[in-house]
C-alpha cells in the first residue's frame, strides 16, 4: 500500500485533525455572525458539522472519510443512530452548503439570513455539534 493509505492510517491523528478543523470552522462561523455576514456564517456552520461528522466516520469506520457534503448521508455512513428529528436538522444545515455557495441560491439565501434566523440556525448547529462531539471519546472531543 502507498503511504497515507487506510492500512497505515493513524486513527487518533486523523480524528484529531477533523475535530480541530470542526472547531475552527465553528469559530469562523461565530466571527462571521459578529460581522453580520450571516449567510457565510451558516455556510461555515455547515462545514463545522461536516468536519465533526468526518471525525466520527474515521473513528467508527477506521478509514478516511468519504468526500460527502450531505450531512444526513455522512451521518448514516458513519453508522450514527440518526432519528427523524436529527435527520431533519442535518438536512436543514446541509442546505446551507448549497445556498451560500452557488450564485443562483446565494442572493435569495442572503435575504432569508436575518439576524434572528441566523441566531436560530447557529443555535441548532451548536446543538448538533454538542451531540456529535458526545459520540466521540472524551480524549478527542
Amino acid at each position: 500500500m502507498t503511504p497515507g493509505s487506510d492500512s497505515e492510517l493513524d486513527i487518533s491523528q486523523v480524528v484529531a485533525f477533523w475535530t480541530i478543523e470542526a472547531e475552527e470552522a465553528l469559530r469562523v462561523a461565530e466571527h462571521l455572525v459578529e460581522k453580520a455576514d450571516y449567510s457565510y456564517a451558516l455556510f461555515f456552520g455547515h462545514l463545522a458539522v461536516e468536519k465533526i461528522l468526518k471525525a466520527l466516520y474515521v473513528f467508527r469506520q477506521g478509514q478516511h472519510a468519504p468526500p460527502l457534503h450531505n450531512l444526513v448521508r455522512l451521518a448514516r455512513v458513519a453508522d450514527l443512530n440518526v432519528d427523524e428529528k436529527a435527520a431533519e436538522k442535518l438536512a436543514i444545515v446541509s442546505a446551507f452548503n448549497l445556498e451560500a455557495r452557488y450564485p443562483d441560491f446565494k442572493r435569495s439565501f442572503r435575504e432569508i439570513c436575518t439576524p434572528d434566523y441566523t441566531a436560530q440556525q447557529m443555535s441548532m448547529i451548536k446543538e448538533l455539534m454538542q451531540w456529535l462531539r458526545s459520540q466521540l471519546p472524551s480524549s478527542v472531543a
